[in-house]
């Protein structure tokens, strides 16, 4: 997006986790019916090409993703882990947005410089697509606040994590694109609701923390980030998140859930179409955006509307075995807190499927955390007590 290819190919994080969990899956012999099953209904929509305009690049923007996804579910589906690898597992996945916040700020002119307008603005998106940036800098932003939550090191100081939740959220609003921030509310929410269920015993077992101590503070950094964006647009995002364009308030358009979405809607609602058509295998891989009625050679933003209309009803099947695995892996978990990190990261994959499709690694690298096992280490002095225990037995003359 940013004209790189091909020196970067475009979209090369895509293919980055796809050569890796090939060579993972390989290297520790990972076998999983599932993944394999989401991959065979991929298959038939390549073979099928409905509109006759369908080139390599179409199949392979439309393809790669859900082809990374049956591969992290293949991958990672019960793969055991303990909750320290995967504290640190939240550390490395947080680095690299760390890395795209701070390119953000260094091609950041001042702000009386920046016309900000009703729409997306790839100025404050380093010149790079705002809705992909969107979704990083809320990815990032729901990390952190994981971290922070759970008090796992990533500065080694509380208040700089917690500024750093702050300026995520600050500079993802300013992008003007509010799919990624959406989903930085529901991973954030979905981890706090879990917490808030938990019974005392589950509080002290688990040595969990209290939600009334990070309700307030969490609300408070939210509101302040959104105060701070909004001054700084003169009052343009509160307009924005309100679902007001130029057309709006002009008057010659009205605001509905189509303009809110920007067009979303008529694209889902003309795959929904595509498929009723083409009931059993679908237009094929790629073809959908030349045979829609409306929103005609716009690509689909809505990952299951795209699957229902090029795959037809293998699509629907891979999307069901997708919410399967994603619900079922969770529910095995004993501890709160696992279980809402868990689904919060198999919702934010989900979620960003539905407004930004598989344009980024996102979504399957999400769903692939929220699939692992994970499990807490007994404590050392446990072990001594119960060799002692051991020892006692095996000293004491049978009767």
């Amino acid at each position: 997006m940013a004209g790189t290819s091909p020196f970067i190919p475009y979209e090369l994080g895509k293919y980055l986790l796809f050569l890796l969990m090939v060579f993972g899956i390989i290297m520790f012999e990972s076998k999983s019916w599932i993944g394999f099953l989401l991959l065979i209904c991929l298959i038939p929509g390549l073979m099928i090409d409905s509109s006759g305009k369908v080139e390599w690049l179409d199949i392979v923007f439309n393809v790669v993703g859900p082809i990374n996804v049956a591969l992290v579910v293949w991958f990672f589906y019960k793969k055991k882990i303990s909750v320290s690898v995967f504290s640190k597992v939240f550390l490395l996945a947080t680095l690299p947005l760390i890395s795209v916040l701070s390119y953000t700020f260094y091609r950041l002119p001042d702000f009386d410089d920046i016309d900000f307008e009703l729409g997306a603005n790839s100025v404050t998106s380093a010149g790079f697509g705002s809705n992909q940036v969107s979704t990083a800098l809320g990815l990032g932003a729901f990390l952190v606040f994981v971290i922070w939550l759970n008090k796992w090191k990533l500065t080694g100081y509380r208040w700089l994590d917690a500024i750093i939740f702050l300026v995520f959220t600050v500079q993802g609003l300013l992008t003007f694109s509010r799919g990624g921030m959406f989903g930085t509310v529901v991973g954030v929410v979905v981890v706090l609701f879990f917490l808030a269920r938990s019974s005392q015993n589950e509080i002290k077992r688990f040595k969990l923390p209290k939600v009334g101590k990070f309700v307030v503070p969490t609300i408070v950094f939210v509101v302040t980030a959104f105060y701070i964006a909004n001054e700084i647009t003169d009052g343009l995002l509160l307009l924005r998140y309100q679902g007001e364009t130029a057309g709006t308030l002009a008057g010659s358009k009205e605001i509905d859930l189509n303009t809110y979405t920007t067009g979303r809607v008529d694209i889902f609602l003309g795959d929904l179409e595509l498929w009723y058509d083409n009931l059993l295998f679908g237009v094929g891989a790629g073809a959908s955006r030349y045979l829609r009625d409306t929103m005609v050679e716009v690509a689909a933003h809505i990952e299951l509307s795209r699957l229902l209309a090029e795959h037809g009803v293998l699509g629907l099947i891979n999307f069901l075995l997708l919410m399967y695995v994603g619900l079922n892996n969770f529910s095995f978990h004993k501890n709160p807190m696992i279980k809402g990190i868990l689904l919060a990261c198999f919702a934010v994959g989900i979620y960003t499927s539905f407004h930004a499709a598989m344009r980024t690694f996102i979504s399957p690298l999400m769903i692939g955390i929220s699939l692992l096992s994970v499990y807490q280490i007994k404590k050392r002095r446990d072990k001594v007590s119960a060799g002692k225990d051991l020892k006692v037995k095996e000293a004491s003359p049978s009767l």
